[in-house]
């Protein structure tokens, strides 16, 4: 196992401009991190400088105690998995799987031994002599992720290779890869641009945009905490519901004059300039009201039952905001719903920087270090 740590990295390809601007992490030997983020973000061309197969413009480059920065592909020490599988059309599954070894002068019983092993490890024993036309793609996948781990490199990159596959393969192949990783226990490097994968698989991940970093952490505390309206839009399904307000005698006022109460304490915690503002909250923490309880009315202007959830869209001032329900609702069309939110279940954001400025835990974080300077 060995650690990846980026300096200040970054890449530009005309000298102007920056695709990649002033990174800074450091990936744990074993971990499993994952780069995630919209199409064009720099997550690929970020994978591809840790590789060798890109120049970082400036910045370092640690792979282990070494600095690499300069080093050739084939100095790195690691494996590569690319989208389009890049399998051999005219070597069959064996030979695509040892095709690397021979460089690095494993003798051909060695090669055998590590090919069975990888191929027990990955479902392909029967399918070592078939040509790459005659599997499936989620066949094909495990062919390029075990030419990877054949190699026994303690560091592997993967570039979005599920994308070529249906929903419930990528499901299975999520888990698999996984698995493997955490047998291995080698670093692995995972980009994508799905939330989901990132979410379910990743020990870490870093939320790239523009190719600015704009959070980085465990899975659950990013989508509990996350750091501004882009982190907060972009990981989670369905999305948070945002929507620019104000705030005015103990209340969020959300438009169309509906509002959400606040009490003195929350009113004391905001910055004193936070009066225009964007008013975050989870799908699942839109709640139908009970006795006592009373946020505001909505009309239904769409529902999706799946199944083991509902999904309840209604208009709050110029957005469209969506209710998650467990279990199967009979809500109907137009039908008028009295809401409620919780105040402690809100995230308030800068509305001209999109920055975080409130959340629950965000406060007791600040209490608790007050008490600690006391």
């Amino acid at each position: 196992m060995k650690k990846v740590e980026l300096k200040n990295v970054s890449k530009s390809y005309d000298g102007q401009t920056n695709v990649i601007k002033g990174i800074d992490v450091s990936i744990e030997p074993g971990e499993f991190f994952v780069l995630v983020g919209p199409s064009g973000c720099g997550k690929s061309t970020m994978l591809r400088m840790i590789a060798g197969l890109e120049e970082i413009s400036s910045g370092d480059l640690y792979i282990g105690d070494l600095l690499s920065t300069k080093r050739s592909p084939s100095q790195r020490d690691l494996s590569m998995v690319f989208q389009n599988y890049a399998l051999y059309p005219h070597l069959n599954v064996e030979q695509n799987i040892t095709f690397g070894l021979h460089t690095k002068k494993v003798t051909k019983a060695e090669q055998k031994k590590r090919c069975l092993e990888t191929a027990s490890m990955l479902g392909l024993s029967e399918l070592l002599k078939r040509k790459p036309r005659q599997l499936s793609g989620g066949q094909r996948q495990r062919v390029a992720l075990a030419r990877a781990i054949v190699t026994q490199s303690p560091i592997c990159l993967m570039d979005e290779p599920l994308s070529n596959l249906d929903a419930k393969l990528r499901a299975k192949m999520r888990s698999e890869i996984r698995q493997i990783q955490r047998k291995l226990g080698i670093t692995m490097i995972y980009v994508t641009h799905d939330q989901t994968e990132a979410m379910t698989m990743a020990d870490r991940m870093m939320i790239l945009h523009n190719g600015d970093v704009q959070q980085i952490g465990h899975p659950l505390d990013i989508y509990n905490h996350p750091a501004n309206t882009f982190v907060a839009s972009f990981i989670g399904a369905p999305p948070m519901n945002l929507l620019n307000g104000q705030i005015a005698d103990h209340a969020l006022i959300l438009g169309d004059n509906r509002s959400i109460s606040i009490s003195k304490e929350m009113m004391d915690e905001l910055p004193a300039n936070s009066t225009n503002i964007t008013i975050g909250i989870r799908p699942e923490s839109v709640q139908l009201a009970k006795e006592g309880e009373m946020s505001f009315f909505a009309d239904a202007i769409n529902v999706e039952v799946l199944g083991t959830e509902t999904l309840v869209t209604f208009e709050v001032g110029s957005k469209q905001w969506i209710a998650k329900w467990n279990g199967q609702w009979n809500i109907e069309i137009g039908e008028r719903m009295p809401l409620y939110i919780k105040e402690e279940d809100l995230l308030l954001f800068d509305a001209d920087n999109g920055e975080c400025i409130w959340h629950k835990e965000k406060v007791e974080e600040k209490r608790t270090l007050k008490e600690a300077m006391l």
